[in-house]
């Protein structure tokens, strides 16, 4: 740059300072207007340079500094304060004098555009000051600061004589102007962003605490203050107007405008914070009021809305990582809806069928079966609920939850809670399987089958007594095994394979080995027919046996009918027709060829035999015609019904005479005489006098006039079927499940001691409930009373001097 007439400079070794700084000062004037396309910078630095030689560089120092001062007062300051309204410059709308919102909104960006313009002018001006002042590098600094001081603290007195900084008017500014933006208006956020860079490159003047930008002390912490009142308010407000899934939504949005706020308007020092306040006044202190709403969690799961459920877990999951308020609120409203469907299942297991008249007609029908039945369905009707409402809950847990661990975890134990709190869930759930194995399964896909087995195994996970399940799970599928009432073994064996996954060796080892009896009796039976058929036995009424010889510790014989010892005697005393007691023999003596030592007891409650039957004859069309029937019946059916072979037509026999030659305990011989003589669809033999129950004295003879369309007829035994236990067959169930419990218990307690030699009682106790967790919950009384048991027996003694109770194993 060319320098003309600049008075003042020469090249000589004398500096007029006067002279010089007048020039210095002229042209910082030119720089300051934009007019500096003239000037020689390379003079002024000289210039300057030999102030500063000539050790005046403080005087110039004090100069530039009182320039910049006059310049930011007289120019800057003054054409800023020419911007502002009295509602400005109290930030209160109240003084707005009749200004609209709009209005504020244009004269807020008015100030603000030209702050900006002023800001950046004097950063652009300071550069080019530094330029020349090279070795007066601090100069910068101090114009910087002098900026802060001379326009942003400088006082402005308010309508009411109070003042306030220009500072605190641009900090009302752009704080009103956020709220603005935040109740939908648009503002101009380049000029914001341009004030707050300004903040942030500016040092506070307060430095006591430490380097701290203006940014932080003079806005950011009244911006988090007014935010925390604003989003208060409107927190309060949402719930008292809005649907939960609404404020989630809004929520969600307030967040993300925060945020983007943020990196376009504000500072990204700011995001961490101003989140935190929204996280805090919309959701920390919001979360339990916002899920306990009308239309809150409970509202949302019954209706399906996983969408505004996932937005609930999302914004707890923003606040608290282990999602307590939601978790618990869940796990309510599981152990509710499970409490339901149990109060329903209990409540459908005591609901008793109309019973009907003692006719002679259909109509007829013994309730026995009905009611057994109903229980039965009501017992499957509770799994397929809770099943209904596991499937609800892993919808949910998946879509809406994340599939979150924390939330399985709680919804598991939920479903825990109320599953075991239902009396007969252990035997709900076996007969469950059972009827699923019996026809659950027929015409299902290998996919299809493959879901309901693991819906069972997933419902045996929650069973907390895994013993009673064991127990029921063995004596129905004893019934599927004997009776045939199975579709698939494949299947069958399945299932146990998954259950010894899932529960060890030990759980299964029993069911394993009553699929291998199985197995070898197919074997034992073939291998009988074909030693009959070596023999040559010529009698062409041979009777064909299939044979099921069963381990007498594997097999349950409360699952064979066994329901008490006066039972097992007679029924191993049970009269057989000759005919069939020379096949018993037969077969003993075979079997006993095959194992030496074993001795076989026949149980013919488990049984069923195929009957030719021949009925008189009776007239038709083509004359007369021989009416025959197969008839598959029980076992005992076959005893009763082969009594009438030898008795003359028209004779009958009681009750007592049936009893007598056969030896079939009570109980069961009513249920047979109830379905051969009172069904009516298989009244093989005609009762007097007709009616539902089987008394001492009624009499039985056959029914010549038996009619069916059918050639093979099934005859049912009266609640042969697995079916829901009565309260007495429940408390019977109950107390050999606790003999059994005893026995675990007290083997648990020796293993430990065995090992441990000395213990504490609180030691053996925690011990003994952590071995037996997988198999049920042992009670603490009962444990102790097996440990009293044990030291009588002398297998554990206690030792007096301990400090607290203890044993020690007596080996």
């Amino acid at each position: 740059m060319a320098l003309h007439n600049l008075q003042g400079l020469n090249n000589g070794d004398e500096v007029d300072f006067e002279s010089t700084w007048e020039t210095l000062a002229a042209s910082f004037t030119q720089i300051h207007t934009k007019n500096a396309s003239l000037l020689s910078f390379e003079q002024l630095y000289r210039q300057a340079y030999k102030i500063v030689l000539k050790k005046k560089g403080d005087e110039l120092y004090k100069r530039v500094t009182s320039f910049e001062q006059d310049w930011l007062t007289e120019k800057i300051l003054a054409k800023l304060k020419g911007l502002l309204s009295n509602a400005l410059i109290s930030g209160n709308t109240a003084e707005a004098g009749g200004q609209t919102a709009n209005e504020r909104l244009a004269a807020g960006d008015r100030f603000l555009r030209e702050l900006k313009t002023a800001w950046e002018e004097h950063q652009l001006c300071m550069s080019m000051l530094t330029d020349v002042l090279m070795y007066m590098p601090s100069i910068y600094n101090t114009a910087m600061a002098l900026f802060r001081d001379c326009v942003l603290l400088s006082r402005i007195t308010t309508s009411g004589e109070q003042w306030v900084t220009m500072l605190g008017v641009l900090r009302n500014i752009i704080l009103e102007q956020i709220k603005m933006e935040r109740d939908g208006d648009i503002i101009d956020k380049h000029a914001i962003k341009a004030c707050i860079y300004m903040l942030e490159g500016l040092e506070a003047k307060d430095t006591s605490n430490g380097p701290e930008k203006l940014y932080s002390s003079a806005f950011e912490e009244d911006f988090i203050r007014t935010s925390h009142d604003f989003y208060k308010a409107e927190g309060e407000m949402l719930l008292r107007e809005s649907d939960a899934g609404p404020y989630c939504r809004h929520t969600k949005k307030r967040i993300d405008e925060e945020l983007d706020r943020c990196r376009s308007t504000l500072s990204d020092s700011t995001t961490s914070k101003i989140e935190k306040v929204v996280e805090d006044e919309l959701i920390r202190n919001r979360m339990n009021d916002l899920i306990e709403m009308d239309s809150g969690v409970k509202h949302m799961v019954d209706n399906e809305r996983l969408s505004d459920l996932g937005l609930i877990f999302d914004l707890n999951a923003r606040v608290d990582s282990k999602k307590t308020d939601l978790t618990k609120a869940v796990q309510r409203i599981v152990v509710a809806m499970g409490t339901a469907v149990n109060n329903a299942g209990a409540a459908a297991s005591q609901t008793q069928p109309a019973t009907a008249p003692e006719t002679d007609g259909d109509k007829a029908k013994t309730t026995v079966a009905g009611v057994a039945n109903l229980l039965t369905v009501a017992a499957i009707k509770w799994v397929e609920d809770v099943l209904e409402l596991k499937d609800k809950f892993d919808n949910v847990w998946s879509t809406s939850f994340r599939s979150d661990q924390a939330l399985q975890t709680a919804l598991t134990r939920s479903f825990a809670e109320f599953i075991n709190a239902f009396a007969r869930s252990s035997e709900n759930i076996s007969l469950f399987i059972d009827d699923n194995m019996k026809k659950g399964i027929k015409g299902k896909t290998e996919y299809e089958i493959d879901v309901v087995l693991e819906k069972a195994i997933t419902l045996l996970r929650y069973i907390q007594d895994k013993d009673m399940f064991d127990r029921y799970y063995k004596r129905h599928l004893t019934k599927r095994l004997l009776m045939g009432k199975s579709l698939s073994t494949d299947v069958e064996k399945q299932m146990v394979s998954r259950m010894k996954i899932e529960l060890g060796n030990n759980f299964t080892l029993k069911m394993e080995s009553m699929f291998k009896d199985m197995t070898l009796s197919e074997e034992l039976t073939a291998g009988y027919k074909e030693h009959v058929t070596k023999r040559g036995d010529p009698d062409p009424r041979r009777v064909d046996l299939d044979i099921k010889v069963l381990t007498s510790m594997t097999w349950p014989l409360e699952g064979m009918g066994a329901s008490s010892e006066s039972d097992e005697d007679a029924r191993m005393k049970t009269i057989y027709p000759p005919a069939i007691e020379r096949l018993k023999m037969g077969f003993e003596k075979y079997y006993s060829e095959k194992h030496s030592g074993r001795k076989l007891t026949w149980l013919a409650n488990m049984g069923t035999a195929d009957i030719r039957a021949t009925f008189p004859k009776v007239p038709s069309k083509n004359g007369t015609i021989v009416r025959k029937h197969e008839l598959n019946v029980s076992t005992y059916g076959m005893i009763v019904l082969l009594l009438f072979n030898d008795l003359p037509s028209g004779e009958s026999l009681n009750f007592e005479d049936v009893q007598s030659r056969t030896n079939i305990p009570t109980n069961e011989l009513i249920r047979t005489l109830q379905s051969v003589a009172v069904s009516p669809k298989t009244r093989i033999l005609v009762k007097e006098p007709m009616s539902k129950d089987v008394k001492p004295t009624d009499r039985f003879s056959f029914n010549e006039s038996f009619e069916s369309k059918f050639a093979k007829i099934k005859v049912l035994s009266i609640t042969s079927g697995n079916k829901v236990e009565g309260d007495r067959e429940r408390k019977e169930t109950e107390k050999k499940n606790n003999e059994s419990r005893n026995h675990n218990i007290e083997a648990a307690v020796v293993r430990i001691m065995k090992q441990r030699k000395e213990l504490s009682h609180q030691q053996l106790v925690s011990e003994t409930l952590t071995q037996l967790a997988s198999q049920f919950k042992p009670d603490v009384v009962m444990i102790k009373k097996r440990i009293e048991s044990l030291i009588e027996r002398e297998y554990l003694e206690r030792i007096e001097d301990s400090p607290v109770p203890a044993y020690r194993y007596l080996a």
